[in-house]
C-alpha cells in the first residue's frame, strides 16, 4: 500500500530577510521524498489558510529575527482558533538562545533545530513523529 508523500510548508514570518538557511532544509526533505513547499516571507495568518488549503503536514519556520517566541505563540493561537491546531507537526528553526528550546516546545512547537542541526536529523523527526517512510 502506498502512502501519500508527506507535504511540508516552510516560511519566513513577517520581513526576516535570512533565507539560506529555509531554503537548504526545503531542498534536504525534497531529496528526501517530501513535497516541500517554501511559501515565501508571509503573515502567519496566511500560512495557516495555506496550510489547510494545501493538506499539509507539517509547518516549519525560520527566525533570525529574535522575535521566535512570538511568532511560535501567534501561530499556535491561529491554529487553535481555527480548531485545527493538531493537524499540523510544527516546527521552528533559526538563530535563537538554546534556553528558549523548553519555551518554544511548551508554546507548542514539536521540533526545535538551532544552528548547526543537520538536516538529516529534520527528515529523520519528521519521519518518526508522523509515523512515516517515504515512498517513491
Amino acid at each position: 500500500m502506498m502512502e501519500k508523500k508527506i507535504r511540508v510548508l516552510l516560511f519566513k514570518p513577517g520581513l526576516d530577510g535570512h533565507w539560506r538557511g529555509i531554503m537548504t532544509v526545503s531542498k534536504a526533505l525534497s531529496e528526501a521524498g517530501m513535497e516541500s513547499i517554501f511559501f515565501g516571507f508571509k503573515t502567519v495568518e496566511g500560512v495557516v489558510e495555506a496550510a489547510i488549503q494545501e493538506d499539509v503536514d507539517v509547518i516549519g519556520f525560520s527566525v533570525h529575527s529574535g522575535a521566535h517566541l512570538e511568532w511560535a505563540q501567534e501561530l499556535v493561537r491561529m491554529l487553535e482558533e481555527k480548531g485545527v491546531r493538531g493537524d499540523f507537526l510544527l516546527l521552528v528553526g533559526g538563530v535563537f538562545p538554546e534556553e528558549d528550546h523548553n519555551e518554544l516546545r511548551r508554546i507548542g512547537m514539536d521540533g526545535v533545530f538551532g544552528p548547526g542541526t543537520v538536516t538529516g536529523d529534520i527528515v529523520a523527526f519528521i519521519r518518526e513523529k508522523l509515523g512515516r517512510v517515504e515512498v517513491g
